[in-house]
C-alpha cells in the first residue's frame, strides 16, 4: 500500500519557496537600481522613467535600451550609448548626474 502524499505540507512548502523567490528578486531589483546608480533618484522618478518604459512601444527605443543593458551587464558600463537621451532626465552610465543628489551618505 502507498503512503498517502501530505498535500499541506506540500503546498506550505511550494508557498515558502514562492515567498522566498519573491523575497530574493525584490532584493535584486534594489541592488540593480543602486548598480545602475538609479539610487540618487526619488521613487516618484524612478517609478515614472519605469512606467514611462513599461508602456513604450517604440522597438527602436525598446532595443537601443536592450543593448545598454546587456552592456552594463558584460561590465562595458563606461559605453555612453545612444539611449540617453530618450527620455528627460535620463542619464548616461557614469554621468556625474547622481553623485550629488545621493550626497554624502551615498558614498560607498
Amino acid at each position: 500500500m502507498r503512503k498517502p502524499r501530505d498535500f499541506d505540507a506540500e503546498l506550505k512548502a511550494l508557498t515558502d519557496k514562492a515567498r522566498h523567490l519573491k523575497s530574493r528578486k525584490q532584493s535584486q531589483l534594489g541592488e540593480l537600481v543602486m548598480a545602475a546608480g538609479a539610487d540618487g533618484l526619488s521613487a516618484e522618478e524612478l517609478a515614472g522613467a519605469l512606467l514611462a518604459i513599461a508602456t513604450t512601444t517604440d522597438s527602436v527605443k525598446r532595443e537601443a535600451w536592450r543593448k545598454r543593458g546587456a552592456a552594463f551587464f558584460s561590465g562595458k558600463r563606461d559605453e555612453a550609448g545612444s539611449g540617453a537621451g530618450d527620455r528627460p532626465g535620463s542619464v548616461a552610465p557614469g554621468s556625474d548626474r547622481a553623485s550629488p543628489a545621493a550626497g554624502p551618505s551615498g558614498a560607498a
